[in-house]
């Protein structure tokens, strides 16, 4: 079982950054691909940014050149700096991975823009 706990939300204004972390329950090694994701009141968990085992990455294009994601394997935790933050970023923050064909997700954590 995989357990996925994120943290770092907060209200923030525009233009500002945030660092978000998600620590796991077990080495990411093994896990491979880590995610971001974000859910915006009344729509669907879009895509945001993934990184390898290697540190490859892909960014959705709507945070492509503001948001960095990294990964820390020897304290089994996956971050997202984010920067230049606007309102549109406002949602809640998942960090998932998919083992043996199922996702694992944390909790989410609140990130607020104002504009």
């Amino acid at each position: 079982q995989v357990q996925l706990v994120e943290s770092g939300g907060d209200l923030v204004q525009a233009g500002g950054s945030l660092r978000l972390s998600c620590a796991a329950s077990e080495s990411i090694f093994r896990l491979n691909i880590m995610n971001w994701y974000r859910q915006a009141p009344g729509k669907q968990r879009d895509f945001v940014a993934q990184i390898t085992t290697s540190g490859g990455t892909v960014y959705a294009s709507s945070v492509k050149g503001r948001f960095t994601i990294s990964r820390d394997n020897a304290k089994n935790t996956v971050y997202l700096q984010m920067h230049s933050l606007k309102s549109e970023d406002t949602a809640v923050y998942y960090c998932g991975v998919i083992r043996s064909g199922t996702w694992y997700w944390g909790q989410g954590t609140q990130v607020t823009v104002s504009s």
